[in-house]
C-alpha cells in the first residue's frame, strides 16, 4: 500500500507498513484540528493498524486538549509512534508531553530520523 494525502495541516502517506506524518510549518493544533487530522488518517488507513512516524518539526503549537485527544482517542489503529523534533527545547517539551499525556501506545521522541525508524521496527 502506498497512498499519499495532503491537508492544510500535514502530508501523510503509508510506506513499508509505516504511516508517515509531516506537519506543515507553522501549524497550530487545537482539539478540533486534532480531530480532523485523525479523521483524515483513519480514511487513509482503511481499518488497518500501522506504526506511526510523525515529523512534528513544523508544529508551532498544540494545546492541552489536542495533546490529550491525540494521546488517547487519536491513537486508534496506531501500534507505536516515533516523534521527530529538531531542537533540544522541542525535545524537552515533547518528553514532558509524553509524561503528562500518557499515550496509550508506545511513543518516543527523537532528533534523528534513522533512530526513530529503528524504534518503530521493534514494534513490527
Amino acid at each position: 500500500m502506498n497512498f499519499r494525502i495532503e491537508s492544510e495541516y500535514a502530508q501523510f502517506w503509508i510506506e513499508n507498513e509505516i504511516l508517515f506524518f509531516v506537519y506543515k510549518k507553522g501549524v497550530v493544533i487545537d482539539r478540533s484540528v486534532a480531530i480532523r487530522i485523525v479523521k483524515d488518517r483513519l480514511l487513509l488507513q482503511q481499518g488497518k493498524a500501522f506504526l506511526n512516524f510523525s515529523d512534528i518539526r513544523g508544529v508551532k503549537s498544540i494545546d492541552k486538549a489536542a495533546r490529550n485527544y491525540l494521546a488517547v482517542e487519536g491513537s486508534v489503529l496506531i501500534k507505536a509512534t516515533a516523534l521527530l523534533v529538531d531542537n533540544p527545547l522541542t525535545d524537552a517539551l515533547s518528553k514532558f508531553y509524553l509524561k503528562a499525556s500518557r499515550p496509550v501506545i508506545p511513543t518516543e521522541v527523537f532528533t534523528n530520523e534513522a533512530d526513530a525508524l529503528a524504534f518503530l521496527e521493534t514494534y513490527r
